[in-house]
């Protein structure tokens, strides 16, 4: 299983030079508006070193990570939920993607225009987040007026979905994101039913150059940003898309040299990466043999034959036990056989919810 993460923002703020070093793509990263037409998609393996590590456990003849796909969208400008600009591509191919990296400019270069003229990554977001909104709001208008002629015509069914439409609706209007109870899975289904845009899990991508990188929150413009997002419950990546262009052409050793000496412990990819999966709730187990060792992604609290159905749906179908080590007692005991020999397989049934860092064994019968 992969998640896609669209690249979201206005025009020049960085979105493709940030898809090509994550993706080590080949996008066009011209200095002028709309120079993305049509969405760019790289696909990427997720670092994980514990599959490296259970690798070389189990003597796997090949390594099989799990995947991330990035897909540049292109620039929105004000006035894209009526279709200004490029407006109804670009909403039309947000919808598809399980998480957003709202893209914002904090670089200054004088010879990278900016379509608003200065820099400021506040407004920028403002602009992205007024757009979406309305968006939202003319489709669950749109619903609404659905739902009535629905209830009109005697179907109760549908007084539930057109509570929670209203309840959306007067919350966008009033400019801000819609709540509902999570735990309440009439409120849950209605809200996935509907698709909007901003509920979709969302964080913010801050396009920096290497000093603000180095002092990311301590000057004006990304104290501001950092602030801001605070206030809307978004979580802020920095990034140096140039810094990330030069890491992906070296080799990994070297990369981690270059990166010691900037003083990071993680680069652009991988701190991506992780806040997505934190976003989306997702949790990695593995299979790890002879012939492969191979990483899984799913949501937490997936039961035991759910997961195994994402290896092959006979599994889930014929599911009979799952035979499970955790990863550090793979690594304590030096591999699977010998930490079941000192006890530490477990056999779990149907109602197993998976946890990160499982490997598994599926048994099953069709």
């Amino acid at each position: 299983m992969s998640f896609s993460c669209g690249f979201v923002g206005l025009p020049n703020v960085g979105k493709s030079t940030l898809f090509n070093a994550l993706s080590k793509g080949s996008a066009a990263a011209a200095n002028f508006p709309f120079c993305t037409i049509e969405p760019n998609t790289g696909i990427v393996a997720v670092p994980d070193e514990r599959l490296d590590v259970l690798s070389k456990l189990e003597h796997s003849g090949r390594i099989v990570p799990s995947t991330l796909k990035f897909i540049d969208i292109a620039g929105l400008v004000k006035g894209a939920s009526q279709g200004q600009g490029l407006g109804n591509q670009f909403l039309g191919h947000i919808r598809n993607v399980d998480a957003i990296a709202h893209v914002v400019r904090v670089f200054k270069a004088g010879d990278v225009i900016h379509v608003d003229g200065d820099v400021n990554p506040v407004r920028d977001l403002e602009v992205i987040m007024t757009e979406l909104m309305l968006a939202d709001l003319d489709f669950i208008e749109k619903r609404l007026e659905k739902s009535k002629k629905l209830m009109r015509a005697g179907d109760a069914e549908t007084k539930a979905e057109l509570e929670i439409a209203a309840k959306f609706a007067a919350a966008l209007a009033e400019g801000r994101v819609p709540e509902y109870d999570r735990n309440d899975p009439k409120q849950v289904a209605a809200a996935k039913n509907f698709g909007l845009i901003t509920l979709m899990p969302a964080f913010v991508c801050a396009n920096v150059d290497e000093a603000t990188f180095r002092s990311f929150g301590h000057d004006d413009a990304s104290k501001a940003l950092v602030e801001f997002c605070k206030n809307n419950n978004l979580e802020v990546v920095p990034v140096c898309a140039k810094l990330e262009e030069e890491l992906s052409q070296l080799e990994p050793e070297d990369a981690a040299v270059f990166l010691e000496d900037l003083g990071i412990t993680e680069n652009g990819l991988c701190r991506v990466i992780h806040t997505g999966y934190r976003l989306l709730n997702y949790i990695t187990f593995f299979t790890a043999g002879e012939m492969e060792s191979r990483a899984w992604t799913v949501t937490a609290g997936t039961p035991a034959p759910q997961a195994a159905g994402k290896i092959h749906t006979d599994m889930c179908r014929g599911f009979i036990r799952m035979e499970v080590v955790s990863y550090a007692d793979m690594v304590a005991n030096g591999g699977w056989s010998k930490a079941q020999a000192v006890g530490k397989l477990r056999i779990e049934g149907k109602e197993y919810i998976m946890q990160d860092g499982d490997v598994i064994h599926v048994r099953f019968s069709v």
